[in-house]
């Protein structure tokens, strides 16, 4: 039992993504989205979500995948990152599941396009479903960080 991990599945396309669940502090509907100056093109600004601040980022940008209008399927997952709050917009997060570690591969150098370095592994569910999993401190590197840290209020 100590090799299974809970996982939320999210969506980017028609691509499945996993978040362990203990780095997700909250799944939240699309709300306003302060923009801020000077950013990365995929940080798409602040939010406050109950009187704190958090700096959110457009995963489809961050990972060079087309960007799409919102829908009632859009989702904010905030996450901790190595002490901060972040949240990620995701087309939408809609599943919790059990992983057993065992069957999370290496991830090859390139899925779907996205670099090796933002991915923990891919895992198998089933026969046919693969599921990527995210490596959050790639995903948020260190010269970002600073950067939203100088977002937070």
């Amino acid at each position: 039992m100590a090799d299974d991990i809970k996982v939320i599945v999210f969506k980017l396309g028609s691509e499945e993504y996993g978040i362990e669940v203990e780095k997700v502090q909250t799944i939240e509907r699309m709300m306003p989205i302060t923009r801020v100056p000077k950013t990365y093109s995929f940080i798409k600004g602040v939010i406050n979500l109950r009187g704190v601040v958090i700096p959110v980022i457009d995963l489809r940008g961050r990972f060079g995948i087309q960007e799409a209008e919102h829908t009632d399927q859009t989702r904010i997952i905030i996450v901790n990152v190595n002490e901060m709050e972040v949240g990620f917009i995701v087309d939408s997060a809609n599943d919790v599941i059990d992983l057993n570690r065992d069957s999370i591969d290496t991830p090859p150098d390139v899925v779907g396009g996205i670099k090796a370095k933002y991915l923990d592994g891919v895992a198998k569910i089933g026969e046919d479903r693969l599921l990527i999993m995210l490596n959050l401190t790639e995903v948020l590197n260190k010269s970002e960080i600073v950067q939203l840290e100088s977002l937070e209020g």
